[in-house]
């Protein structure tokens, strides 16, 4: 495939400066080409396993941590998939927001069962770590959960009480790698204080991580259990460098209730402090963590606040709600609506200390900062982020102060990806 061919395009222009315009343009559609193919032929975790019609788990007792965002890319459950290649199938267990992803942040989740009457486990219940008798009586535990990407997901510590819980129990361990739905994202934000550690952060990673669950599971293999027996079986055709929905045959189920897109995994970073506030994270409307809001708020003064920002890759709007759910439901509430308008240079931790910043500068006192001060540590990771707010700090100070934990994660963990 060569280009040079004394295209009309170029015409007149210097041989040598024709020669350098047509290889860069082999090397953009060569590059382009290569983008489009690795996305055409992208393949779960699950989709590789059963290509090999479920070999790897043939004699094996198998429990299985999903809910029903685990499908193949023909959007078969995982469970179903198992069962149709003849796998010895146990049990299900389900993590936060349950098996069929329709119980509320926070709330129990109770044992239950798939349409077939195989058993769901809850592993969000009074215990949040699988029971050793039932793991007694199985050989391998697959984790195949949908992660969003930002430390404060519940699902990461699940996976971590379970590698913990199958070491102690002597067998074996498997991820079915899912993509990092905002992997083009880089690592951003607060580590975790060990003092913070929590079901809602559990792991010393960036507050955005950067990692798929794979990564995330051999990261935590190194650091935490390294006498666990862990398989992670690999994606196929999956580039990092790709949000996931532009990934050809990846499929989007809400992992969670109130992350219903990409769009939302990617602004959820931004906008999941508030949670620990007095502002509504708009849980309750059409538009949850993408727009948030108080009874108090004025939202044009909010909107031109964040708007002297100058933040890249988002557009502020004002807007008025009545939250059916959560906080202040049934009532007006004035804020914003955040649309991200370039993926490639949107940041989500950024824009999330933006939005403090502007908050607590317009309603000091009114975020709640310090009666809901634990709360919000465990959800940053550290109390730092509070401190900085509370004394009047600037977003580039705290940014400052923040890249240091990311830029020593790093220099720390230069081979912590198995993706290029």
């Amino acid at each position: 495939m060569y280009f040079y061919s004394e295209p009309l395009l170029f015409l007149g222009i210097d041989r040598l400066m024709k020669r350098v315009l047509n290889a860069l343009l082999f090397s953009f559609l060569l590059s382009l080409l290569c983008s489009t193919l690795n996305a055409a032929s992208f393949r779960y975790g699950l989709d590789v396993l059963d290509d090999d019609a479920c070999a790897f788990l043939e004699g094996s007792r198998v429990g299985l941590i999903t809910n029903k965002a685990g499908i193949s890319s023909a959007g078969e459950s995982n469970y179903r998939l198992f069962l149709r290649h003849g796998v010895d199938l146990r049990f299900l267990m389900a993590p936060e927001h349950g098996f069929n992803v329709d119980v509320a942040a926070g709330a129990t989740v109770r044992d239950s069962r798939t349409s077939g009457s195989l058993k769901v486990y809850s592993l969000y219940g009074s215990s949040k770590k699988p029971d050793r008798n039932l793991l007694n009586t199985i050989d391998i535990l697959i984790f195949d959960l949908q992660d969003i990407g930002t430390r404060c997901y519940t699902y990461i510590s699940t996976m971590f009480y379970a590698m913990e819980a199958a070491e102690d129990a002597g067998i074996r361990f498997m991820v079915l790698d899912r993509p990092n739905p905002i992997a083009p994202v880089p690592a951003d934000g607060f580590q975790l204080d060990p003092d913070c550690r929590s079901f809602v952060g559990i792991v010393p990673v960036p507050f955005i991580h950067a990692m798929t669950v794979g990564e995330l599971a051999l990261w935590m293999k190194k650091h935490f259990f390294s006498s666990l027996r862990l398989d992670v079986i690999r994606m196929k055709g999956y580039d990092r460098h790709l949000f996931a929905d532009e990934l050809h045959g990846f499929r989007f189920i809400s992992p969670s209730p109130n992350i219903g897109s990409v769009e939302t995994a990617l602004v959820y970073p931004a906008t999941v402090f508030l949670e620990a506030t007095n502002i509504s994270e708009g849980r309750g409307t059409d538009q949850p963590f993408r727009q948030f809001g108080a009874v108090f708020i004025d939202s044009g003064a909010l909107k031109r606040a964040l708007d002297d920002f100058r933040l890249p890759g988002v557009r502020f709007t004002a807007v008025s709600f009545r939250p059916s759910a959560s906080k202040y439901k049934g009532l007006a509430c004035s804020g914003v609506r955040l649309d991200v308008t370039d993926r490639m240079v949107f940041e989500p931790f950024r824009t999330g200390v933006a939005l403090l910043v502007a908050l607590h500068t317009l309603y000091p006192g009114l975020l709640d900062l310090e009666s809901h001060g634990e709360f919000f540590d465990k959800l940053a990771g550290t109390p730092l982020l509070r401190r900085m707010l509370l004394t009047g700090c600037s977003l580039e100070e705290i940014l400052a102060a923040s890249r240091l934990q990311v830029h020593e994660f790093e220099e720390a963990n230069p081979q912590r990806f198995i993706y290029p």
